[in-house]
């Protein structure tokens, strides 16, 4: 039977490529990836793609941008949907959201990619029983997403998970990746840091390397910070190395329930499987986010 659904368009953008897609609902019906270069070319190449998808497929209902940042996400500033300080060459105050208006006579909405990531895992994804969910990337940054009663949690800035400051091994003394604070989760945990760390890329190590010990217990800082103080029923934890190295959730999980120390009596070993997971949409979590993004920017117009 011939689908009737609305359709939409997305735009996953990221620091090293962008995804531009149609879909309706979960069913992506077209996508095509380009290279992150410099924003016009960039902007110029998805909303292209875009443009063209719609005169394909038929007429979009919205569009939604889930992009890496950081953004600026408040509407009443001046700068809304523009990026501000990044570590990415040329794309400090790129106007996102605006490089897009101006191709298309629809609703557009935007949010960061973990934003749109967390808000699709709480739609589709793994997280549709939970009030409060929370959406980790563990990749070439570190970063996540908060959903409560179904909308992503915003204020006065986004959230910023991967540039927290965790405890550490007493005699580690590695400075840190992050150029903004050095030794804060990111500047230890992501992709970067750990090859700055051992000198050679995290897909090249083998899974008993130390470097994960540090890792797990760093990034279940993060996730026992995210319990005490969102008590979220699902923590998600995709990206890269959260993904791809099938060792890291176990020793997570370990990890935050001795860092919880029995405080909080609904969660046992049982509890922390289901609490810590990776994504149930996998690695269309992304891409599905941009899609999430939309459906809510034409619910809200």
């Amino acid at each position: 039977m011939h689908d009737t659904s609305e359709l939409f368009g997305g735009l996953e953008l990221g620091g090293t490529k962008c995804v531009a897609l149609v879909a309706r609902g979960t069913a992506i019906v077209d996508s095509a990836s380009f290279p992150t270069t410099d924003p016009a070319a960039t902007l110029g190449a998805v909303t292209g793609w875009l443009s063209a998808a719609q005169a394909r497929h038929g007429v979009l209902s919205g569009i939604g941008i889930a992009s890496f940042g950081p953004l600026e996400l408040a509407p009443e500033r001046a700068d809304y949907g523009c990026i501000t300080r990044t570590t990415k060459p040329g794309w400090d105050g790129a106007d996102i959201l605006g490089a897009v208006r101006a191709g298309f006579a629809v609703p557009v909405g935007i949010d960061t990619d973990v934003g749109g990531a967390a808000l699709a895992e709480a739609r589709w994804g793994a997280a549709t029983a939970a009030r409060v969910s929370v959406y980790l990337t563990i990749g070439t940054g570190i970063g996540g997403g908060v959903v409560v009663d179904g909308r992503s949690v915003r204020g006065l800035v986004h959230p910023e998970m991967g540039h927290v400051r965790v405890r550490r091994r007493a005699d580690d003394s590695f400075a840190g990746a992050c150029v903004f604070h050095g030794d804060c989760l990111e500047g230890l945990a992501s992709g970067p840091a750990i090859a700055a760390r051992t000198g050679q890329g995290g897909t090249t190590l083998a899974a008993d390397h130390p470097v994960w010990r540090d890792v797990a217990d760093e990034i279940a800082e993060l996730a026992t910070m995210l319990i005490l103080t969102l008590g979220p029923q699902r923590i998600a934890i995709g990206g890269g190395v959260g993904q791809g190295q099938p060792q890291l959730l176990p020793m997570i999980r370990s990890a935050v329930a001795a860092r919880l120390g029995g405080y909080v009596p609904v969660i046992d070993a049982a509890a922390l499987d289901s609490l810590i997971g990776h994504p149930g949409l996998g690695d269309r979590a992304g891409p599905l986010g941009a899609i999430a993004v939309a459906m809510d920017a034409a619910a809200a117009s």
